[in-house]
């Protein structure tokens, strides 16, 4: 992911360098990097008890309803010198999908829609990603479910980083993507005797994510 603009932690770092832009008359070109940035470089697995995976659709036309996948799993590879070459991996248990409503929860892990039994897993794999200006980013991948896979954009914020209390070392984002969950064979619904349907097709996926960075083996 390439998730970095500033760094926003408890402690004050000094602003990014620019790099120079190289011309034809230009005889070398010195790139620095901000050391407080470059140390955020490294391996970070998604804290799931600190973190949600969420989702928001219409239903039947006239309120929402909100959800979350509470067993997930992730790991983010951060670089800190060049955010562009940072990377994301994220399993969600789709058993673990909870509105609120238990009979609801069942009909989503059912056939008629995630099929969790066949298939248990919903996956993303970040293929890239780029800056959107401050400490926005867009993160590119492949998002899989029920077997699966299209492209997906996330737009994301990154939230600043911190040493927590127990000295681990943290990150936070949050963001959102629109979907239509037809593209990836979620097409179940039942007409409404007023016009239009039970569940929109558009499905707001929500992300509010801190990982810790991992300590390296000695």
């Amino acid at each position: 992911m390439g998730f970095f603009s500033r760094n926003r932690s408890t402690t004050a770092v000094a602003p990014t360098a620019t790099a120079a832009v190289p011309t034809a008359t230009a005889t070398a070109t010195t790139v620095a990097v901000d050391p407080a940035l470059a140390a955020l470089t490294g391996d970070y697995t998604v804290d799931a008890s600190h973190s949600r995976i969420g989702f928001t659709v219409r239903h039947a036309m006239v309120t929402n309803v909100r959800g979350s996948f509470a067993d997930h799993e992730g790991l983010l590879r951060l670089d800190g010198s060049d955010p562009s070459r940072s990377s994301a991996s994220i399993d969600v248990r789709i058993e673990s999908v909870d509105t609120g409503i238990k009979d609801r929860d069942a009909h989503l892990r059912g056939a008629d829609f995630f099929d969790a039994e066949r298939f248990p897993l919903m996956s993303f794999r970040s293929t890239a990603a780029e800056q959107l200006g401050g400490d926005r980013f867009r993160i590119t991948g492949d998002l899989t479910i029920k077997d699966v896979t299209r492209p997906l954009s996330i737009d994301l914020e990154f939230n600043g980083s911190a040493t927590d209390v127990y000295g681990n070392e943290r990150v936070g984002f949050e963001g959102s993507a629109d979907i239509l969950r037809s593209d990836w064979g979620l097409t179940w619904n039942a007409a409404l005797e007023t016009g239009g349907v039970m569940v929109s097709d558009k499905v707001k996926l929500t992300f509010d994510i801190s990982a810790v960075k991992t300590t390296p083996q000695a």
